[in-house]
């Protein structure tokens, strides 16, 4: 016996994954509590692994499948992903517990043979297909672009248990492995980071799967997700989360993101925001000296207003902006109206080259940026608070129409 034990989630489905505590980066996302790497055993007539872990927690997984049942006894793996936090995993599980069959859709089967050779022993499905269990049986749902081209969901229709891959999850270690056992607002907020950092980009496809699943959904009363804790008697909640993040309706705030060298730019973005109160929108400024770029994404996300502020450095935007905006353009938030500023000693690009960012994003922009050399008097000030009350009556003219 190990040191690893199982959870239960059903009488025929165990939680057998494994807890990362000190994950601290997910491709450029700042996970700062860490996350879990879901795996789940099966047991029936035909005992199932649905999904593994990442390579170094192999044993853990092991353990904890041990500690409910001989691995030996193992007769299928599902992959539902390929990335490899899920199937990092797979060819040691295949090659220590050899079981009868490994499934994953059409496009896993690519993906997982190019990770891992071509001998790969696994077997594609298609949306609709089924597998016989025993008791349950298994329906495989491809979500192709929910994140990978790959991913796919499987739903165990005896347990009412969906299996949701990377949908609905979010990165957060914890000693609970259900939703029931942390805080609504922490729950809300990391699936927010999550959707906002791996998800938006594919945002139409989250709200077309919602609508695919929407005839099983009355039917599911667990969504069990690959990375987070497993939704429960939550889980509408995290359906109407999901409806709004993927919906790309800008909302009733602002953001002005902004760096500053010797406080000139922060000046102004204070000003701005300033403004943008005034006219009856709330704001949030976030200084990317003190805030990561994935955190500074989940508040972007659906914002109505996205006013940025940058110093001039070297003839480019700041390094930080030019970060944080191109991590920004490459995820597609959908934003209503967005402007651009900065102080500048030298030349003064960082403002227009911002303005190229917010353009490429298909942001309108109703306002030239607006520079000033070295440090903004009150009169550059007083333009600053003026921009921001014009961008916040725009915006809530555009929401009223």
């Amino acid at each position: 016996m190990g040191c690893f034990s199982a959870v239960k989630v059903t009488d025929r489905v165990w939680w057998v994954g494994a807890i990362d505590w000190n994950l601290r980066e997910f491709h450029g996302y700042q996970t700062g509590r860490g996350s879990t790497y879901n795996a789940f055993l099966v047991l029936d007539d035909k005992v199932t692994l649905i999904d593994t872990v990442k390579a170094p927690f192999f044993e853990e997984m092991r353990d904890r499948i041990a500690s409910v049942i001989d691995p030996a006894k193992i007769d299928y793996i599902v992959s539902n992903h390929a990335e490899m936090d899920h199937s990092g995993a797979l060819p040691r599980a295949i090659a220590e517990f050899q079981p009868e069959k490994v499934f994953c859709s059409v496009m896993g089967e690519k993906a997982l043979r190019a990770h891992f050779g071509a001998a790969l022993p696994v077997t594609a499905v298609k949306t609709g297909e089924t597998l016989a269990l025993g008791t349950n049986t298994l329906k495989f749902i491809e979500t192709r672009m929910l994140h990978w081209p790959d991913s796919m969901a499987s739903y165990l229709s005896g347990e009412r248990v969906l299996f949701s891959q990377d949908a609905f999850g979010m990165h957060m270690a914890g000693s609970g492995r259900f939703a029931a056992d942390y805080d609504k607002g922490v729950l809300y907020e990391e699936a927010r980071s999550y959707f906002a950092n791996i998800l938006l980009v594919q945002a139409p496809k989250v709200a077309a799967l919602l609508d695919d699943l929407a005839p099983l959904l009355p039917e599911v009363e667990i969504i069990a997700p690959d990375h987070g804790p497993i939704w429960c008697g939550e889980r509408a909640e995290v359906l109407e989360w999901y409806r709004g993040f993927s919906a790309g309706k800008p909302e009733k705030r602002a953001v002005v993101l902004y760096d500053t060298m010797w406080h000139s730019t922060e000046k102004m973005a204070n000003a701005v925001a300033d403004g943008i109160i005034a006219a009856g929108v709330p704001a949030e400024v976030i200084c990317l000296h003190a805030a990561s770029r994935s955190a500074a994404m989940t508040r972007i996300m659906n914002a109505g207003i996205l006013a940025v502020g940058t110093p001039t450095l070297n003839n480019n935007l700041y390094p930080s902006l030019a970060d944080c905006l191109t991590y920004a353009r490459g995820l597609r938030p959908t934003i209503a109206l967005g402007a651009t500023f900065g102080s500048f000693g030298w030349s003064g690009e960082g403002a227009k080259q911002a303005a190229e960012y917010l353009a490429q994003m298909k942001i309108e922009q109703p306002e030239p940026p607006l520079s000033v050399k070295y440090v903004p008097d009150a009169d550059v000030l007083a333009r600053c608070r003026e921009l921001g009350g014009r961008l916040g009556a725009a915006l809530l003219a555009k929401l009223n129409a």
